[in-house]
């Protein structure tokens, strides 16, 4: 049997997703938790790996299994063997064709940013930090460039193993909550570091070193070099993962609350 589970985390005491030689990253957790549950090594596939540091709201996961238990029982079972930082949402059984990564059509992620003059010391390492004020207005603008299929070259790590460049925008918002700015992200796939890279050279706009047709311009470039430097982890989210309705998956709820958006 083919079960999939929504998991969401706290990323920053983990060396990211992707289980590593000493362990220490939330698929090693999530691994170890099912083991102890059903007794037998489990080895899932994730939707999309997160780096160091990066959280998620609703990562999806599958693993296939023989053990016959209800799905409410998976989540209990799961749960009752995770650290803390780490907790499954649901569980849902799927066709044995259904596939984590590649059955998805789009994700979402969320940039988490604190914009006043001194640092958070109750969300550190949930979100990021910028000092000087920025210009909501112009990045706005810089970001709506980013929509339909482009090449994101720009934005691309080094080290990125994706096939091709080439990604579909299907959402590029940002709005101001207080002092709390929202990047929201949501695109077929995404290249390693490109929303850590979008909101680096976005920042440069938003505090005037940079016209907002410059994200244009990156793109059209295709130079990862002629963008800004990858920004901080601390404040990235995988918020959610689209699948066909076909697969019958339950919702994640994709709203967020902190204190910290207002004084």
């Amino acid at each position: 049997m083919r079960i999939a589970l929504a998991v969401e985390y706290d990323g920053s005491g983990f060396r990211g997703w992707q289980t590593q030689p000493g362990g220490g990253t939330v698929q090693d957790a999530l691994q170890e938790a099912l083991q102890q549950f059903a007794g037998v090594p489990l080895r899932v596939v994730c939707a999309g790996r997160t780096d160091a540091g990066v959280h998620a709201q609703g990562q999806v996961v599958h693993f296939d299994s023989a053990l016959d238990r209800p799905m409410f029982a998976w989540v209990r079972g799961i749960n009752t063997f995770l650290p803390p930082a780490v907790a499954v949402r649901w569980a849902q059984a799927v066709d044995d064709d259904f596939h984590a990564r590649f059955s998805a059509y789009a994700r979402r992620y969320r940039y988490l940013l604190i914009n006043r003059v001194h640092r958070s010391g109750l969300w550190h390492g949930r979100v990021g930090w910028h000092h000087s004020p920025l210009d909501l207005a112009a990045m706005q603008n810089g970001a709506a460039q980013l929509l339909g299929e482009r090449d994101f070259s720009a934005f691309r790590a080094a080290e990125c193993q994706a096939s091709s460049p080439v990604k579909t925008m299907h959402k590029a918002d940002i709005q101001r909550l207080g002092e709390l700015i929202v990047f929201d992200f949501e695109a077929s796939a995404f290249l390693h570091h490109m929303v850590r890279n979008l909101v680096g050279s976005l920042l440069h706009v938003g505090k005037g070193k940079r016209p907002p047709e410059w994200i244009g311009e990156l793109l059209a470039a295709g130079d990862r070099r002629l963008a800004a430097p990858t920004f901080a982890a601390a404040g990235l989210y995988l918020a959610a993962v689209r699948y066909p309705s076909r697969w019958r998956l339950p919702a994640v709820d994709e709203t967020f609350s902190l204190p910290v958006a207002g004084r």
